[in-house]
């Protein structure tokens, strides 16, 4: 029996409802999870993350307290995951910590651009005594990639088969899409494809939270008890993002309420019909991004917050007719684990000097190893 080769993946997204922890074994060459921890953000500091997106006052230094604040709340999750485990942080070879976006800008403005995530992986190393792997988008922007979406080579790794295409969607704050085609395909044959596709979750939490008072829509009821306003459909799906061609990535650079209340402008439309055809928004995307990219995928593997949106899977169901949509549950590991532990995945890359992102993707120049090392 081959030895434990143990790493830990952390994962804050754009969905900013706090951090997703795993403890992952990589031996004999699979992706065993051993344990799973998630704590909320402190309201304070998901308030301040959540306003660090956009321009304001005196940014350098409260970014910088962010930074320790969320160093802190990742330190809380690792804590749990070696307790629930019973494994002592001497036993893990390095954790992967992504920090949280609040800027995506690739190739803007000087043709590299930069992206930034909010993070102090020295302190993280200090109070978890563990190596941590962190800044990993910086070095394919380097390279002239998007820095994003990174999780496709993991996807490949774990959701891939040898004789059929199979396409997954993390939805989160946004929606990411691999396409993934088999892996034994012939010399020549396409390969991995991935972008993002547009919103996920972030609109529909911020109108949830906007006017009902909660983080989220659970299960997407009050969505479902909204009708799609056609108008207002083909209006938000006239932004020129969703028809630029791959690759390509996204943020709340782009899809923020500033953006929302501009398309909205005056007009007095219902609550939870703007919910609705928010919902509707995304499947829409994501469903149309696979028949113009996948069309030879009949398996769509949703993994991320939103494959919990019951009204939302219905809707893409309804939309890709000939397609299972199915929860990774059933294909790997549970949906909210999948993003952590692409990270410990990723930092696992990194120690071993390995790749991590996928030029077909990202877009970048070539295969190069991402992340920084912080010693413990």
């Amino acid at each position: 029996m081959a030895a434990e080769e143990l790493f830990i993946g952390l994962m804050s997204g754009t969905s900013l409802d706090g951090v997703d922890g795993v403890l992952a074994d990589f031996s004999g060459g699979r992706i065993a999870v051993k344990s799973y921890a998630t704590a909320q953000f402190p309201v304070a500091l998901r308030a301040e993350l959540l306003a660090l997106n956009t321009p304001g006052d005196n940014e350098l230094h409260r970014a910088a307290l962010a930074g320790n604040g969320l160093a802190r709340a990742y330190a809380g999750v690792v804590a749990q995951l070696l307790a629930d485990s019973g494994t002592d942080a001497g036993a893990i070879t390095a954790l992967g910590a992504h920090g949280q976006t609040v800027r995506h800008r690739p190739l803007e403005f000087d043709e590299v651009g930069y992206t930034l995530q909010i993070n102090n992986p020295s302190l993280l190393a200090e109070l978890s005594g563990i190596d941590v792997v962190a800044d990993f988008r910086s070095r394919d922007l380097a390279a002239g990639g998007q820095g994003a979406p990174l999780v496709p080579a993991f996807h490949r790794a774990l959701f891939g088969r040898p004789d059929e295409t199979v396409a997954v969607l993390n939805i989160g704050g946004i929606s990411n899409l691999s396409l993934l085609p088999a892996t034994n395909r012939p010399a020549g044959a396409p390969t991995v494809l991935g972008f993002d596709c547009g919103p996920g979750n972030a609109l529909m939490d911020h109108w949830c939270q906007a006017h009902q008072g909660q983080p989220f829509d659970r299960g997407g009821q009050w969505a479902a008890s909204g009708k799609v306003l056609p108008g207002l459909l083909a209006q938000l799906l006239a932004d020129p993002y969703f028809a630029r061609t791959p690759p390509k990535s996204t943020g709340r650079d782009l899809f923020n309420p500033d953006w929302l209340a501009a398309q909205l402008g005056t007009a007095t439309m219902a609550h939870e019909d703007v919910q609705a055809t928010l919902a509707e928004l995304t499947a829409h995307a994501c469903a149309a991004d696979l028949k113009s990219y996948g069309k030879d995928s009949k398996l769509l593997i949703v993994c991320g917050g939103g494959a919990l949106n019951d009204h939302l899977l219905a809707r893409m169901r309804a939309l890709l007719p000939g397609v299972t949509v199915a929860a990774s549950t059933d294909h790997g590991l549970p949906p909210l684990q999948v993003e952590a532990a692409a990270f410990a995945w990723l930092a696992r890359a990194t120690v071993r000097r390995e790749p991590g992102n996928l030029a077909s993707v990202t877009g970048a120049r070539g295969a190069r190893v991402l992340g920084a090392i912080y010693p413990a």
